[in-house]
């Protein structure tokens, strides 16, 4: 299947090219609250990865495979610089594409992401969650696990949002978020990338984050030559939806400043 699918390219401007990439069981919509005032600035790209919406899955699928085809989606709308943002595994997608394609990418950002490969207890809870929906199906899962990407005092505030948040993951394919999961434990550490590239690194950290710790990500702030850190309290794993505002204004600051880097 060719990385370069057909698109209509009528909408391109001569804006500054942004790459928003979604996360393990989410889609494009989860960049909604931000998109609006972004693209008002910006040519802002939010793709569907593989195996979500209506793009189909890829075979063998990993982070690398998903890299590649996002760099497809960049190359076929003639854009060969762009501010590269991904939600958790669209991070580790925003560092392999990286580390092969350094010269796209203007700006990096990981939005509640690490450079850091899997532990190996990480790797087991991964392989239990894939047990939990081959057993029990991607319903159970997702209601069971979901919640868990917000903040305690956010789930108390906002259940409509969780619910929200709920009814999107499901729409995931239980053969996708499968092969999502492998797609994690497979991949490579991707700190030398922080260390090497020479853009502004954006990293947006939810002292609340279970999925993500702060402490994991802390000692990699220092790696690149220039960061930009932001540390939100009361804030887990979905800071576009938990501190959207907030969220909105940060992604400008930052994709603002890799055009004047």
């Amino acid at each position: 299947m060719s990385n370069k699918p057909s698109a209509d390219n009528s909408h391109l401007t001569n804006k500054p090219a942004v790459l928003l990439i979604h996360g393990f069981s989410e889609n494009n919509h989860i960049w909604d609250h931000q998109l609006a005032a972004l693209r008002e600035q910006f040519n802002v790209i939010v793709p569907d990865l593989p195996g979500t919406g209506s793009t189909p899955i890829t075979t063998p699928l990993s982070i690398e495979s998903m890299a590649e085809y996002v760099y497809g989606l960049l190359q076929s709308a003639g854009i060969s610089r762009a501010t590269v943002i991904g939600h958790s595994m669209g991070g580790y997608i925003a560092l392999a594409l990286a580390e092969k394609y350094p010269s796209l990418l203007q700006g990096l950002g990981l939005f509640h992401s690490t450079a850091t490969a899997d532990t190996e207890e990480k790797k087991e809870a991964r392989r239990k969650s894939i047990n939990m929906i081959e057993k029990y199906g991607n319903e159970a899962f997702v209601k069971q696990t979901m919640p868990n990407m917000f903040s305690p005092a956010y789930k108390k505030q906002h259940p409509e949002q969780i619910e929200s948040y709920i009814q999107m993951c499901l729409q995931c394919p239980q053969a996708t978020q499968i092969a999502y999961y492998e797609a994690m434990i497979q991949r490579p550490d991707r700190t030398a990338v922080l260390s090497s590239v020479s853009i502004p690194v954006l990293f947006v950290i939810g002292k609340d984050d279970t999925a993500v710790p702060m402490q994991n990500v802390l000692p990699q702030v220092s790696l690149p030559r220039i960061s930009s850190i932001h540390i939100f309290e009361d804030t887990g794993h979905m800071g576009m939806w938990e501190i959207p505002a907030a969220s909105q204004q940060l992604l400008e600051q930052f994709i603002l400043f890799c055009q004047h880097y």
